[in-house]
């Protein structure tokens, strides 16, 4: 039962994050980050995304959900350093000077950067 409820609050954040609008800056422990509007919550680049193109899928985006863009308009309009970037499923994400920008499943509020280093692959994303 314990897993079940991990797992339904796991599913029930990401449906949050996920869908989040134009990413900003957010104070952490670990400095300034780049964060999802919507959810505060720190948003990660991998540093083998090259060329404004998403690596992480399937399993990997289970735990690294990527920060998906929905409306064309404001508050989820690119400019300046943020683009959108096409992903191989058919959706938008948003980037960061042409890195596209995830979530870390297992960062459980504003302010935690768990995922900074992970695989050594994994840095948050800072302005």
């Amino acid at each position: 039962m314990k897993h079940f409820i991990y797992l339904l609050g796991v599913v029930l954040t990401l449906a949050t994050v996920a869908h989040a609008a134009t990413p900003i800056k957010v104070e952490t422990e670990n400095g300034t980050v780049i964060a999802g509007s919507n959810s505060y919550r720190t948003l990660y680049i991998h540093q083998r995304d090259t060329g404004g193109v998403p690596t992480c899928y399937d399993e990997c985006a289970k735990q690294w959900p990527p920060h998906l863009a929905e409306y064309w308009d404001e508050p989820d309009k690119p400019g300046g350093t943020f683009t959108i970037v096409d992903r191989k499923d058919g959706k938008k994400q948003w980037a960061k000077n042409g890195m596209p920008l995830y979530f870390a499943a297992f960062d459980e509020k504003k302010g935690d950067t768990n995922g900074d280093g992970v695989d050594d692959v994994w840095k948050v994303a800072r302005p």
